[in-house]
């Protein structure tokens, strides 16, 4: 069985973060969304969970981080080509994201981009071709 990853991410305003990430690809599953959280899909095995302030702290003693100011983590997600890549940053930015925040990256072979969401949280989108990615690595060895 797959296993399945659920990324928990404190959020200011949920409605604005249930609509940033619908604008972004990800689907609304009502199933596990209240006032307090909702679950956004990405993929069968990658969920979203935003949760409010008030309940991300039930789950922690930890200050929440103001990704704004401070680096938490750096989520990344596959996309199917470098045409997705940049579509994905593209709606990430027309829904009031920050695109690029990190360098891009182009090695031929693999191709990516990043943006942040509304509350700073940092995203990757990354297109590899992995049959060149192989053909590179056994050519250095």
């Amino acid at each position: 069985m797959s296993k399945l990853i659920f990324v928990n991410l404190p959020v200011a305003d949920l409605p604005k973060s249930i609509a940033f990430y619908e604008a972004i690809g990800a689907t609304l599953n009502p199933q596990f969304t209240d006032e307090t959280a909702a679950c956004m899909v990405f993929s069968e095995t990658i969920h979203v969970m935003l949760l409010t302030h008030p309940k991300y702290s039930q789950f922690t003693q930890k200050p929440i981080a103001d990704a704004h100011a401070t680096s938490e983590v750096l989520i990344c997600v596959s996309a199917d080509s470098r045409d997705d890549v940049d579509a994905m940053t593209e709606k990430a930015e027309k829904a009031g994201g920050k695109p690029d925040v990190g360098p891009k990256q182009d090695y031929g072979f693999m191709y990516g981009r990043s943006f942040d969401d509304l509350d700073g949280h940092h995203w990757e989108v990354m297109w590899m071709d992995m049959a060149a990615a192989q053909a590179q690595a056994a050519e250095k060895a």
